[in-house]
């Protein structure tokens, strides 16, 4: 059966409907699924299967039978482990369907069908008795539905609906229990995510600051939790404020409780500063003792130990409400609040007499409100955008460039999302200045922004698309600049902001025949890298403590080879290290100065590997070349040529395209070179590529 699936063309702009096979939605989920890298992740599994060993033994020696319940199974690696530790027999849950149908030739293959039972249900659907999926309540509990943020894939739910109605009093549970810790830092880099910072322009008529509006300035945000490598941020670019403290544990063996809470900890900050951030990881124990730990701690918690690589576990950055200014010291509180998915927090002032019961968990169902962004800025620029607009040394690039284009009597037109560039426009001398905005949040936005710094009558918003463009929305006026950064909302890989392009096409009738478009022109570029770490996340595993998971690397690569692998995926790269084989290499360019063409734009060649390494695959980013000598990367950033190691612009996702001998896990011969095609469908504003390693 075939669906037709509307989607927006994120190049072109246009509404396009696609007609794909019904197996399209679980090719796409598995192609992007995190599973190689749990089944990579060698710490996790090995405390895993000593936790699991642990709970069968502790059962045994009580003279019972050993019955598990595995909940979110995958495939279906730890009831194995639990088969093979001595369990009786194992229910492994498993709700996404042919992730279950790989559990059941996984167990299979590694001949434990008899002694594991794969159910193909949501665990609150599980049913327990002799006509039921269980023939009884299970006395040893194994899951693994956490994610950064411990709770935000629904362990709670899960492990209260267990705790009711599918496993005995008193279980055994793997893991034992889970432990969230905080540090309070002063970070401007992370402050920078969270909040617009005042923008300084030198004009004609003195310096001018672009202020953000108060209800921008005072708003707390949205409370989705920034994960990230923390392990890559250095260690400049924060300040510890607090000793790291134990914020919450949850004991997974005793009855678990969903509805909301908080909890909260007295702090003495250990230097004076401004707290920004709160950084989070946890742990988990597999056994009572806590004599098994795995844990997300980052490299100056536990500098002496071996980090880890994982991606599917990261570590948490929590923005406070607001900048509080700390002594070194003073008694604070620091409150964390949760619902079923998700934690946010509170800093306050202890006050005189208050004393510490007020420490600990909170009865549950207390009424802890989430922070709900009410300036809708946080709605329009993502973390990263809220980086890259507070990014001096990029914003000066993009002054110093409307200097040279503007004149006293240009008429400008900003075509971007969200964007600084039409005040800076207007504070660097235009006579007229319109901003074409996409959607009812940006024009909001704008509008407060504008209105904050007395612009509302200088500048004028126009929402509309492009193509339905009028003179009487530019007050019958030909447009003699024509400006964007560009950036798109609805970007996500580089190339997608060519849109840019797209809508200067639609707009053209517009435009003074001696109109200045800036950027002027855009590059697509490339290089070869080894990944130090990334790669795994699409490697095959083939065994995982010992049993065949041969199955799933083959389901992985099936999803793969359906689409995924003949396209690039957008990673930060600033957050997974890198070294360069090849030098960089500009492979298209793209001339705004005139519309989209009809014909394809391709290119091909092959590029030498002067350093060693293993070729993982190649990383494509744009850069922007504002005016002649002006340009913004949104990739490489710098290049030390000894080592190739890579440093990459932070606020943007680069494309990453991994060669097949990732996917085929092939061993290779170090290559000398990489050869390329690469194709832009000016239609579809597609690119497609290919490489082969010689």
């Amino acid at each position: 059966m075939k669906t037709f699936c509307g989607r927006a063309n994120p190049t072109t702009g246009s509404m396009e409907w696609l007609e794909e096979g019904e197996d399209y939605d679980y090719h796409q989920e598995i192609a992007r699924s995190r599973y190689a890298d749990m089944l990579h992740d060698k710490d996790r599994n090995v405390k895993y299967y000593q936790g699991i060993r642990a709970a069968v033994s502790r059962v045994k020696e009580r003279g019972e039978k050993a019955i598990v319940l595995d909940i979110g199974t995958g495939t279906g690696l730890l009831s194995m482990m639990a088969a093979s530790a001595g369990a009786d027999f194992c229910y492994a849950i498993e709700v996404f369907k042919p992730m279950a149908n790989a559990a059941v030739k996984i167990v299979e293959k590694n001949g434990f069908s008899d002694r594991i039972k794969v159910i193909n249900k949501h665990s609150t659907e599980v049913t327990v008795g002799p006509e039921g999926d269980m023939q009884c309540r299970a006395n040893i509990l194994v899951t693994e539905l956490f994610d950064t943020e411990l709770i935000g894939e629904g362990a709670l739910p899960s492990y209260e609906h267990a705790h009711k109605f599918l496993v005995q009093e008193g279980c055994e549970a793997v893991p034992h229990r889970a432990t969230v810790y905080v540090q309070l830092v002063e970070s401007r880099r992370m402050w920078s995510w969270k909040k617009l910072f005042p923008v300084h322009v030198e004009t004609e008529n003195g310096e001018k600051i672009l202020v953000p509006p108060s209800e921008m300035e005072n708003c707390p945000g949205v409370s989705s939790v920034c994960d990230i490598q923390l392990n890559q941020m250095p260690s400049n670019d924060f300040s510890t404020l607090s000793d790291v403290v134990t914020m919450f544990s949850v004991d997974f063996s005793k009855p678990v409780q969903r509805a909301s809470t908080y909890y909260r900890v007295q702090l003495e900050p250990v230097k004076s500063g401004k707290a920004q951030i709160v950084l989070s990881w946890w742990d988990i124990d597999m056994d009572p003792s806590g004599m098994i730990n795995c844990t997300m701690a980052p490299y100056w918690v536990k500098p002496t130990s071996a980090l880890q690589w994982r991606d599917h576990w990261m570590q948490c950055v929590y923005f406070l409400p607001r900048e509080e200014p700390v002594l070194q010291g003073e008694k604070l509180y620091l409150t964390a609040c949760r619902d079923e998915y998700s934690v946010w927090y509170n800093l306050q002032r202890a006050r005189e007499g208050e004393n510490k019961a007020d420490e600990g968990e909170h009865e549950a169902g207390v009424g802890v409100e989430s922070p709900v962004c009410r300036c809708r800025a946080h709605l329009l620029w993502n973390r990263p955008r809220f980086g890259e607009l507070n990014d001096q040394n990029r914003t000066r690039r993009y002054i110093e460039s409307l200097r040279k284009v503007l004149k006293a009597d240009s008429v400008c037109l900003c075509i971007s999302d969200g964007s600084l560039l039409p005040v800076l426009a207007h504070y660097l001398g235009a006579k007229q200045v319109f901003t074409l905005e996409n959607s009812g949040v940006s024009c909001s936005v704008m509008e407060k922004l504008f209105k904050a710094n007395h612009l509302e009558d200088k500048i004028k918003i126009i929402e509309a698309r492009p193509e339905l463009l009028k003179p009487s929305h530019l007050e019958d006026k030909k447009i003699s600049v024509l400006v964007g950064e560009p950036f798109f909302t609805t970007s996500l890989l580089p190339w997608h902001n060519l849109y840019f392009w797209y809508a200067r096409t639609a707009v053209s009738t517009h435009l003074a025949s001696s109109v200045t478009v800036l950027p002027q022109s855009a590059s697509l570029h490339m290089m070869i890298v080894e990944f130090q770490d990334l790669w795994r996340i699409r490697s095959p595993c083939g065994t995982c403590e010992g049993f065949d998971v041969q199955t799933m690397d083959d389901m992985i690569k099936d999803s793969l080879n359906f689409r995924e692998s003949k396209e690039a995926e957008p990673h930060p790269l600033w957050e997974y290290p890198c070294k360069s084989l090849s030098d960089p290499r500009e492979v298209l360019t793209f001339d705004f100065t005139k519309t989209v063409p009809q014909h394809c734009l391709s290119t091909e060649g092959n590029v030498k590997l002067p350093r060693k390494g293993k070729s993982h695959g190649a990383v494509l980013w744009m850069e922007y070349h504002l005016t002649a000598d002006i340009s913004v990367s949104t990739g490489l950033m710098q290049l030390s040529n000894e080592k190739g190691n890579c440093e990459w612009n932070p606020h943007c996702k680069q494309a990453v395209y991994f060669f097949s001998s990732v996917i085929e896990s092939e061993v290779q011969s170090d290559p000398t070179a990489v050869t390329y095609a690469i194709n832009f469908d000016t239609k579809t504003g597609e690119i497609a590529m290919d490489f082969k390693l010689l």
